[in-house]
């Protein structure tokens, strides 16, 4: 999902009532210095991809790994068994990133990406349709019902895998 819809707060909840791995890349990446060079026009770091996949590789073959990041078309499809969009309305959106400090062009940029659900195209075309879902992420109810929903799925693939 695009900054801001919650992605950290659900993963880090989910991992900790699932008892999963939680790894958010953007905080692996900056750990690791896992850039290829820094964007001066939306004023972060450039993402090294194959250097995230290489540093993600053996967690990922062991399984119950929750990956949180706003981009997917660079993970291998084998690494997942279903794949969560979180979607936020632009006004709650808007203002959680105002708060976090972004302006202009980057929180434009953002809110039109989640305008034309940039995202979740790229998860669609990046993955199986059929393990792409899309959670609203706008109020806390949103974030217990998702929790609950993906609690709910785990249960049942573990039914069914082990």
């Amino acid at each position: 999902g695009t900054p801001g819809v919650g992605k950290t707060t659900l993963g880090k909840e989910l991992a900790s009532r699932a008892g999963l791995t939680y790894v958010n890349v953007g905080d692996m990446a900056k750990e690791g210095e896992l850039y290829e060079g820094f964007d001066e026009e939306y004023d972060c770091p450039i993402l090294d991809e194959d250097r995230v996949v290489d540093e993600l590789e053996d967690r990922m073959s062991e399984g119950g790994v929750i990956v949180d990041y706003h981009g997917c078309d660079f993970f291998p499809e084998r690494w997942f068994h279903i794949v969560f969009v979180l979607r936020t309305e632009n006004s709650f959106l808007y203002d959680r990133l105002e708060s976090r400090g972004y302006t202009g062009k980057k929180l434009q940029d953002n809110i039109q990406c989640e305008i034309f659900q940039t995202l979740y195209e790229e998860a669609v075309l990046s993955y199986r349709k059929e393990i792409v879902h899309q959670l609203p992420s706008n109020t806390p109810e949103d974030l217990e019902r998702n929790l609950d929903q993906i609690m709910q799925w785990i249960e049942q693939w573990m039914k069914d895998n082990n």
